[in-house]
């Protein structure tokens, strides 16, 4: 049996909960986390997107309506 086979099978060894709980906890801590600065810039960088992508959608939709209204009155 080759090692592609070997890496199919099951493990035979249990599921253990303190030994998984465990790795995350390490690969948490190799994790690079945000600044605060960071979070908050990027936090007010969508508000500001939102807002004006809002913004954006209600002109078009305005001047859609307007344009429809003025041609559904000829």
């Amino acid at each position: 049996m080759d090692t592609a086979d070997q890496d199919l099978e099951p493990r035979k060894r249990g599921w253990n909960p303190f030994r998984f709980f465990g790795e995350v906890r390490a690969e948490g801590r190799k994790v690079t986390w945000a600044t605060r600065q960071e979070v908050t810039i990027s936090t007010i960088m969508v508000i500001m997107m939102g807002v004006a992508a809002a913004i954006f959608f209600f002109i078009v939709d305005t001047l859609l309506r307007l344009i429809i209204t003025f041609l559904l009155n000829l």
